[in-house]
């Protein structure tokens, strides 16, 4: 597999990530995130080229220095906006662009990006090429194995061969079909099945290409099985919703100690940049709404996150609620708990 090392990640980083997730993954969920893995790759939401061009930056980009490595998600089809965009993303930090090819969304699909593009793929490579020659971090792309009515085989292998030949540094698959027509959004992450044997094909066929497998894998344990066939693994929902799991990714997966032996290590080591954001005016449910799901099967966690919902709504909410609700919990599990 390709090393990339000049300027941004290194591929090893590819090895595990946590997926883009639209209303899920902002500033505060990363940073999180980050205090229960060292190692993982992170990615922010995805911003469109418009946002990023003509928004303020500063609210959609700005990210805390101890994130890195973390990618910026574009969704996008004009080369030279994606070129703009991508060139303020690297501006801002970013160790990555990402291409989003995936998102089956209504909107998206109207603004002719995401998923949609996998019928183009001639022109996903001109978008590549267009943010290749405008950053010098690496630029991958996020894709389907296809969408509506194209076969797998052929249009997978279309994309893959067309942004690869336009300078494309690895490729992040969703092991399964978007139907744009017929299927919500929130039934495109289920309904179609999974065909991970097609993203292992994919990398057979392409053996220097780095590719990093998606979609439905629940676990750590997952991951590992999907490490023997592919360059590496990005977890989504199971990330979000159990981020307990992310604390045994660095000894599981990349043979390191962990940042924090325990979720209430974690939150201790949180503590500077919560009383940072709150003294900004940040409500602190803006960041505790990503920690419900911290405790699995530990005495006091339906507690914790009872408290949190309740309390940490209120105006004036601080950190003493959380403490309150960490006071809940009992036995102070560690990482290799989660696993």
């Amino acid at each position: 597999m390709t090393e990339i090392k000049e300027k941004g990640v290194n591929s090893a980083a590819w090895r595990f990530s946590v997926a883009p997730m639209m209303d899920w993954t902002d500033r505060h969920c990363r940073v999180f995130h980050r205090h229960l893995t060292g190692r993982a790759l992170l990615y922010t939401e995805m911003v469109t080229t418009g946002a990023v061009i003509h928004g303020d930056r500063q609210r959609l980009l700005g990210f805390d220095a101890s994130e890195h490595p973390v990618a910026l998600q574009l969704g996008g089809s004009d080369p030279r906006d994606l070129a703009e965009a991508a060139r303020i993303g690297e501006g801002f930090g970013y160790d990555e662009i990402n291409l989003n090819v995936g998102c089956p969304s209504d909107r998206v699909q109207n603004g002719r990006f995401g998923a949609c593009l996998m019928a183009e793929p001639a022109l996903v490579a001109r978008c590549v090429a267009a943010m290749k020659a405008a950053v010098a971090v690496p630029v991958t792309v996020k894709c389907r194995i296809g969408i509506d009515e194209q076969d797998p085989e052929v249009a997978l292998n279309a994309l893959a061969r067309a942004v690869v030949a336009a300078g494309c540094d690895a490729l992040i698959v969703h092991a399964r079909k978007a139907w744009l027509n017929g299927l919500s959004p929130k039934e495109n992450r289920d309904i179609p099945p999974l065909d991970y044997d097609r993203v292992y094909r994919l990398k057979r066929a392409m053996p220097d290409v780095p590719i990093i497998i998606n979609g439905g894998v629940p676990g750590i344990d997952a991951a590992k099985a999907h490490l023997q066939h592919v360059d590496g693994v990005m977890l989504g929902r199971a990330a979000y919703q159990d981020p307990w799991r992310l604390l045994s990714v660095d000894s599981e997966i990349f043979g390191e100690a962990a940042p924090h032996a325990t979720m209430q290590d974690a939150f201790e080591a949180m503590t500077p940049y919560i009383e940072a954001q709150l003294a900004r005016g940040t409500r602190l449910h803006a960041i505790t709404r990503h920690f419900v799901g911290a405790f699995h099967a530990v005495p006091g966690a339906r507690a914790f996150r009872r408290h949190l919902a309740e309390q940490g709504v209120k105006p004036g909410a601080g950190l003493d609620v959380l403490r309150d609700a960490i006071a809940h919990v009992g036995a102070r599990a560690p990482a290799e708990a989660a696993a």
